[in-house]
């Protein structure tokens, strides 16, 4: 008998089982996920009443891609200037939670006699919400266009950012097993260092890859270079000293800002459930049903703090925030749970073995119990908002409102502040890109031109010199010459008193310029050499001073068009404005099987039945701006909709409701071309093709008749039915043998 190895009867097993489940929990209509877990555990090691895997390693090699994959795809939803778009109030919120979370964690796991490393760790799984589980409550709640979901949207943005970096920081205190300050702020340095550098080299190699080769790009090969980039990364970070699930997040988040980002999360969708499932399976497999029986009073303790913790905090934080009282608690009481990036920092203690066993399986009991309560708490919100707005004293309730009012004043900002925020921003990132290309110059180019070209004396160090001088120049004339803001700075200038600063701001500029010349010369360099050269450098810079603007700003130009490019793309189809209150706009995408489908917005009323007005709909690459009346709608039409929460709510359900019950009406049927004779006692005889309701009848079209030896294709509609006429009807078949059976049934008659 041919040997199967065990990696594929194991993976057989966890399919077969998550398979099974995961239809089970859909016709429960609970989340998928719990299904998944629950997979993990009946084929696991400690449930002898199923089949059990053979070699847990093999599926933990999976759960890594798994895991890889999964960090991806969220990079994929995530993007740098979606974080930067969220704007203060979600990061206000997001922030308040994670601090006081990571402090309830910890002082829970204390009070419970738990080490010092395990509620650290504690601290950090109930500090992230679960993305999955809430974009799928939302969806299924139908509350996704209403006005809080994308406050909470732009809270689970912040999170993710937060998660990756607490994924740093615990693994650099799991490995000194102390608070160590400097540790701790290195961590954070480095992590802050590549992030900008991988971003930055990102956005300006890969767009522009992309669309360079754009036409030899069909879905499979852009799902495999997607993929080996992913992976690239991975290895990148590993070699550097990071996770590689942090690599896969950052290239997700790198071509997030890509034009192909939507088709490649499309084409990698398939590929992320898989190993995410796998991913999950792998969760429940970990988990010890014992110990979370032996643990059961630990478990309802720290699930009380997560439902509680998280519920006061988000909703303290959005008002803060000035977000008033119904949106911050509606936001709070969403995102009470804990999922994916838990599951992930609790493995991350069990791989690094400074958590307990029990740490593990306490976590993940905590995440299936919150998030069956998920969709509860969120219809809870608004009867626990109507609640505290009848209790609160009316002079509390005022001062909420003026606070909201006030926090969304517009703020004038001086010249000053814009003109330094700009020197301070550009010198940072100038900063690291130079000493990014100083580092790599020392520790590859260096060796390559010196072992590889076989030079001669200090030629190698004299060529590296100028080739990273070539690289390094646009940065250096940016950092010592470029404004950014000149209106600001002019305005400045015409006031004498605030010349001399200026003028002492553009030598701390040139003298940075003049550092990192001495920084890299000093690495090839003795000191005294370094000081003469970088002063001839910098006067062939400013000789050069014109062709390197010209090519620092080339270099910006294509910076800019690659990170904008989606935006420009988008906005070509849409303009999106700021909406005031609570009225904004929001889309639908309009499915084949919609009820909709082929009716004009004449038939359907919307603004009379709903209130809403339909501002824009998008075909294809065509814009219909402020569509007509007898605009029809066609399926794949995304249809933008200006309304306040509760009128696009109403419109939502109408759309619901009508493709639910055509969906019914509707459902799928064979098609097949059928014949029908005409008999003397048929209902069809002496009748025309429109008033014999055959179209309607039939669900189908004659598309021929055969009457007298004459055959006539495409038959116009008022063609008159004559005895013995053959008519060929393209259409249901069953719908077609009723026909027949009637013109029987007439006949015997």
């Amino acid at each position: 008998m041919t040997h199967i190895p065990h990696l594929i009867t194991d993976l057989g097993l966890i399919l077969c089982a998550a398979g099974i489940t995961t239809l089970i929990f859909k016709k429960l209509k609970q989340p998928l996920v719990l299904g998944y877990i629950i997979a993990g555990l009946l084929v696991g090691p400690h449930v002898a009443i199923f089949p059990t895997i053979s070699e847990v390693e093999n599926i933990q090699i999976w759960a890594e891609i798994g895991v890889i994959f999964l960090l991806f795809s969220l990079g994929l939803e995530f993007s740098f200037k979606k974080l930067v778009k969220v704007g203060g109030a979600s990061s206000i919120m997001a922030l308040v939670e994670v601090v006081v979370m990571l402090l309830l964690g910890y002082v829970t796991g204390k009070l419970l006699g738990w080490s010092t490393m395990d509620s650290i760790f504690l601290g950090g799984i109930l500090s992230i919400s679960s993305t999955t589980i809430i974009i799928r409550a939302f969806d299924e709640l139908g509350v996704k266009t209403q006005r809080f979901a994308g406050l909470v949207f732009g809270v689970l943005i912040v999170e993710d950012l937060v998660a990756i970096l607490l994924m740093v920081l615990l693994s650099t205190l799991a490995v000194s097993q102390q608070f160590a300050g400097s540790e701790m702020l290195y961590a954070v340095l480095k992590l802050g260092f590549f992030l900008v550098v991988w971003f930055l080299a990102g956005i300006f190699l890969i767009p522009t890859f992309l669309r360079k080769a754009s036409k030899l790009m069909n879905d499979e090969t852009l799902l495999i270079v997607s993929l080996a980039l992913c992976l690239l990364m991975v290895i990148l970070a590993a070699q550097v000293g990071f996770s590689p699930a942090l690599g896969a997040f950052i290239m997700g988040s790198i071509l997030a800002e890509t034009t192909k980002a939507e088709k490649i999360e499309h084409l990698i969708s398939s590929v992320k459930d898989l190993f995410g499932a796998i991913f999950f399976v792998s969760v429940g497999i970990l988990i010890n049903p014992e110990m979370i029986v032996t643990y059961a009073g630990p478990i309802a303790v720290i699930t009380i703090v997560t439902l509680v913790g998280k519920a006061v905090s988000i909703t303290g934080g959005g008002l803060m925030a000035g977000q008033g009282l119904k949106t911050s608690v509606q936001s709070g009481m969403s995102v009470s749970q804990i999922g994916e990036f838990s599951f992930i920092i609790a493995t991350l203690g069990l791989t690094l073995k400074v958590t307990s066993d029990f740490l593990y399986p306490v976590a993940v009991a905590v995440s299936a119990i919150t998030t069956f309560t998920t969709p509860y708490m969120i219809q809870l919100s608004t009867p626990l908002y109507k609640f505290l707005e009848r209790v609160l004293p009316k002079k509390w309730k005022k001062s909420l409102d003026n606070y909201s009012s006030g926090a969304q004043a517009i703020n004038t900002t001086s010249d000053w502040r814009v003109v330094l925020n700009s020197y301070v921003i550009n010198i940072i990132l100038y900063s690291i890109i130079i000493i990014a290309i100083v580092l790599l110059s020392a520790r590859f180019l260096n060796p390559f031109i010196s072992e590889n070209l076989q030079v001669i004396g200090d030629f190698g160090d004299i060529a590296t010199t100028a080739i990273t001088l070539v690289f390094m120049a646009p940065f250096l004339w940016a950092i010592a010459v470029y404004h950014p803001k000149k209106e600001a700075l002019g305005r400045l200038w015409a006031n004498r008193n605030y010349r001399s600063l200026l003028i002492a701001l553009e030598f701390v500029r040139i003298g940075l310029a003049i550092l990192f010349i001495g920084f890299l010369l000093n690495q090839f360099y003795p000191i005294q050499v370094s000081i003469i050269v970088g002063l001839v450098i910098l006067g062939l810079l400013a000789v050069f001073s014109k062709k390197i603007q010209n090519f620092y700003i080339r270099i910006e130009n294509r910076f800019m068009s690659n990170l904008n490019a989606r935006e420009i793309k988008a906005a070509s189809k849409m303009h999106h404005s700021l909406t005031p209150w609570d009225v904004h706009l929001t889309s639908f995408d309009v499915t084949p099987e919609s009820a909709v489908v082929g009716k004009s917005l004449l038939e359907l009323q919307v603004r009379e039945k709903y209130g809403v007005n339909i501002a824009v709909m998008e075909r294809g690459d065509r814009t219909i701006m402020a569509p007509t009346r007898q605009e029809l709608i066609f399926p794949g039409d995304r249809i933008y909709v200006f309304g306040s929460d509760e009128q696009i709510e109403t419109f939502r359900k109408f759309i619901q409701a009508e493709v639910d019950v055509q969906a019914d009406l509707d459902r799928a049927e064979d098609v097949k071309l059928q014949q029908l004779i005409v008999n003397e006692a048929s209902p069809l005889l002496h009748t025309t093709i429109r008033d014999s309701g055959i179209r309607e009848r039939t669900k189908g079209l004659i598309v021929g008749i055969e009457s007298r030896g004459q055959r006539i294709l495409n038959p116009e509609s008022d063609y008159v039915f004559k005895l013995n006429d053959i008519i060929w009807i393209v259409g249901s078949p069953w719908r077609i043998r009723e026909l027949e059976i009637e013109n029987r049934n007439a006949l015997t008659v």
